[in-house]
Order: structure tokens, then C-alpha cells, then sequence
């Protein structure tokens, strides 16, 4: 997959950093996904993502900006 690590909608997570090193993490067709770049494998971590505009990962939280909310999503939960 390809994923623009230059889109408000894209980012990775660091190696070093908590939960998801050298994954990366995209809000695509209403769905949290994270894809690991290493097996080229894609996982749904939540639906219904209602218009994302921006998302931002720091150690296990993954934060998600929508038009009406902010979403927190927290990796070690999952």
C-alpha cells in the first residue's frame, strides 16, 4: 500500500516511541487503519470516523481531529 506520510490524515509511528513503532497510521474511507510497511498488512482499528481532518500519534494514543470532535484512540487498549 501507499500511504502520502505528507497527508493531515497520515503519520507514523517511531520506533522507540510506545505502541505501533514503524507502523503507519491513516484515516481512510471513515476507518482508523494501521498498516505495517515490514508484512504489507492492513488492520481496522475503528469505524465510523466521522470527518477526520487531521491525525496525530504520540506513544499509545492516537489522536484524531473531526469536524464536531476529537477522538482519542489508545493503543494499549486494543
Amino acid at each position: 500500500m501507499q500511504y502520502d506520510l505528507g497527508s493531515p490524515l497520515v503519520c507514523e509511528g517511531i520506533v522507540g516511541d510506545g505502541c505501533g513503532g514503524g507502523r503507519i497510521f491513516a484515516v481512510k474511507d471513515g476507518k482508523l487503519i494501521a498498516y505495517d510497511p515490514y508484512t504489507d498488512q492492513e488492520m481496522v482499528l475503528r469505524y465510523e470516523i466521522p470527518l477526520a481532518q487531521k491525525i496525530q500519534k504520540r506513544g499509545c494514543i492516537i489522536t484524531i481531529v473531526c469536524h464536531n470532535e476529537v477522538i482519542e484512540v489508545d493503543l494499549q487498549q486494543l
